[in-house]
């Protein structure tokens, strides 16, 4: 991956890697005996959720079998640095070029260093799978569309709770290969995503009103006895009009995906995985039980809204189900115009309405 020469980064990457490996902390699962399990164990149960999602969803990988690798905290904080520096391009070579000109801009990439390296860091110590969507045509493909496991969290979680090792980790597998045969099983979806993502990220103006307009949103969401940071964190507090008209179609899209991506999980592993329900809800438990720092870390990076997407996913896709089945959901992988939007999804009735209409005034 290359930046433009001329173009200084306004994040220290790596400061930000340093620092982030440093708040990682120690792995005392790392040197377990066990360790040595994980890479055939997710090699094997990786490929067996690929033919369970199949089956249960009818999407089949265009791109080949899952590539599945075990990694730690370091190896996944590279890993997303390296995915952070793809899709953030647009705004860094943008924020960049300003602050080249600038004093400060020594201690403003550190700084920004800094604050990347902490979420990343805190972050590696609670991810289990990921599924890495990101690809890039000039970059190494060896190094794109893998399914990820970070070993010490899974080893943590296995003997924290005494999971079976090889059910919990075949009920990891399905869902991260679920994304997978979302993005490379539909052919446009991809596409679709990454267009909006540069969408958003390329109307950024790294203008400093920006943040004055956003504290003004703020206000106004205060007033009305919301908190801004509810929906999705700083990313979307800071969202111009466009971006954020944008930003909501995102929301809509991942929820759809995050939903079917858990309820496919359950239905693909039912009967293959006796502790599915268990294993669902202790880790339910686990994201709902932080306090304090971790909490305010999770709303500034749009982790709680991500958890939100799970539940009104689930709910949009069983409300769909409720009237049509599975072929009435099944329209929604048609194309771009099908995808519910984040209204739809909350009240899964206007989505049902317009794609029915639709359906009846076929000729």
């Amino acid at each position: 991956m290359t930046e433009a020469a001329d173009t200084p980064q306004p994040v220290n990457w790596e400061l930000a890697a340093k620092i982030a490996v440093r708040v990682s902390g120690r792995e005392p699962f790392a040197d377990s005996y066990h360790y040595a399990s994980l890479e055939p164990d997710f090699a094997e149960l990786t490929a067996e959720a690929e033919e369970l999602v199949a089956k249960e969803t009818g999407l089949r990988s265009l791109s080949g079998p899952a590539r599945a690798r075990v990694t730690d905290r370091a190896g996944w904080i590279d890993a997303n640095i390296a995915s952070f520096r793809r899709m953030l391009r647009p705004v860094t070579d943008k924020i960049g070029a300003r602050l080249g000109t600038s004093p400060f801009s020594s201690v403003a990439r550190n700084v920004a260093g800094a604050e990347v390296g902490t979420l990343l860091g805190w972050m590696s110590t609670r991810v289990l799978g990921q599924y890495d969507l990101l690809l890039v045509e000039d970059e190494d493909p060896e190094d794109q569309d893998i399914v990820y496991y970070v070993g010490p969290n899974v080893i943590s979680l296995e003997k924290r709770f005494s999971f079976p090792p090889r059910e919990f980790r075949l009920w990891l597998a399905l869902h991260e290969v679920t994304h997978r045969a979302q993005f490379t099983g539909i052919p446009w979806m991809r596409d679709h995503f990454r267009s909006l993502i540069e969408a958003s990220l390329g109307a950024v103006d790294p203008d400093p009103k920006r943040f004055l307009e956003a504290l003004g949103r703020a206000v106004e969401q205060v007033r009305a006895g919301r908190n801004p940071l509810d929906e999705g964190g700083l990313v979307a507090l800071l969202a111009g009009s466009e971006q954020y008209a944008v930003f909501q179609q995102v929301q809509g899209l991942m929820s759809l995906l995050e939903g079917h991506g858990d309820i496919t999980m359950d239905r693909a592993g039912a009967g293959r995985i006796p502790g599915a329900d268990r294993f669902s809800r202790v880790l339910r438990e686990r994201r709902q039980q932080q306090r304090g720092t971790a909490r305010v870390l999770q709303k500034i990076v749009g982790l709680e809204a991500k958890m939100r997407q799970y539940e009104e996913g689930e709910r949009f896709i069983e409300a769909v189900e409720a009237v049509g089945g599975s072929a009435l959901l099944d329209q929604a992988w048609l194309g771009p115009e099908w995808l519910p939007s984040s209204q739809e999804i909350r009240d899964p009735q206007q989505w049902i309405k317009r794609v029915q209409s639709v359906i009846h005034a076929a000729p």
